[in-house]
């Protein structure tokens, strides 16, 4: 356990690590904030710090810079997530005012914002839920032969279909095929569509022939439907990666990570693994991936009613703002949480 003064130490060594990229003197310490002593003292408690692994030394006569430990003990004294400055959240607010389109494109966008906000690589998790419910479909005529199909579930993602049809539908058969469609589908959950176990034609339209064109454009519909969610539930996007390059002078290190950037399986596993082990901040050998042994993972889950909808995360260097990338993370997983639950 550190005193408080080592604690200011510790804090005052790696804030000034992160801004600078430089290891650091007992002077740059001295008077910073909740330390205030002599060099010499400050040098006293930067040895214990470096005995105690929360500090080493890159050369003998170099400053110290932060362990793993130490920005372990950093960002758990950070606490609760404080909130971004004024312009920054103005940013956010403006962009989730005027994002509109399918769910898809709005997990796209919040990477790149989020990536534009903390110049780090930011990625959105995606999750088609299979427990989700639907909350809403509908028939759309693109032509006199074809038709899509949108459905929104619960956590608000969508999903589309778009069928061919052998003959022209009009106006009349659409709305029949509408109607079975919704009372077929609407309150199901998506586990419930890929296992057949909704409600029959006959048990929610028998006044409907069996054999209408109607009937058989929402057999098509659904049997389109329980394919694409019976696939992989999740979609990875991620913006930003351009920006780990400024983060490491090695070469190498740079390529391992973009390289584990393109394992989609392996990002999303991760990133689930750290929500599910409650961890909003993963620090180098904590990610448990060697590649990202000189790298900082920050998540937050987007919760819609019970489930989780997305994961939100950014991923930096080692000595990355802490403070900063915490408050971006935190306002952006609100923001998309309330822009998700709007139509709930």
């Amino acid at each position: 356990m550190l005193d408080d003064r080592k604690s200011a130490v510790l804090r005052a060594v790696v804030q000034s690590y992160i801004e600078t990229a430089l290891p650091v003197g007992s002077g740059n310490v001295a008077g910073a904030p909740g330390v205030e002593v002599s060099p010499a003292t400050v040098r006293n408690d930067m040895t214990f710090l470096e005995h105690e692994g929360y500090l080493t030394q890159p050369h003998t006569s170099a400053g110290r810079i932060p362990t793993e430990k130490g920005y372990r003990f950093f960002v758990d004294q950070l606490g609760v997530p404080t909130e971004l400055d004024e312009p920054k959240a103005q940013q956010v607010g403006q962009f989730f005012a005027h994002a509109h389109g399918e769910l898809e494109g709005l997990f796209q966008e919040a990477s790149t914002h989020l990536a534009r906000l903390t110049s780090t690589t930011a990625l959105t998790v995606g999750e088609r839920g299979s427990s989700e419910t639907i909350r809403s479909v509908q028939l759309v005529s693109l032509s006199d032969r074809l038709v899509v199909a949108v459905a929104v579930l619960s956590n608000g993602m969508l999903a589309k279909r778009t069928v061919e049809l052998a003959d022209d539908l009009d106006d009349a058969q659409l709305a029949v095929a509408t109607s079975v469609l919704s009372a077929r589908l609407e309150g199901c959950s998506v586990d419930d569509v890929v296992a057949g176990t909704i409600p029959s034609v006959a048990e929610v339209a028998p006044r409907v022939a069996p054999d209408s064109p109607a009937v058989a454009l929402v057999g098509e519909v659904i049997v389109g439907l329980s394919a694409s969610w019976a696939e992989d539930h999740t979609e990875l996007y991620v913006d930003g990666a351009s920006n780990m390059a400024r983060s490491f002078e090695e070469v190498e290190t740079l390529h391992r990570v973009l390289a584990l950037l393109e394992q989609q399986v392996v990002v999303v596993g991760l990133l689930r693994e750290l929500i599910e082990r409650g961890l909003s901040v993963a620090i180098g050998s904590e990610t448990g991936l060697s590649p990202l042994s000189e790298c900082s993972l920050v998540v937050a889950p987007v919760m819609v009613g019970s489930g989780r909808a997305a994961t939100l995360a950014v991923l930096g260097p080692t000595r990355m703002n802490y403070s900063d990338t915490l408050s971006a993370v935190d306002t952006v997983s609100r923001q998309l949480t309330r822009a998700l639950s709007e139509g709930e």
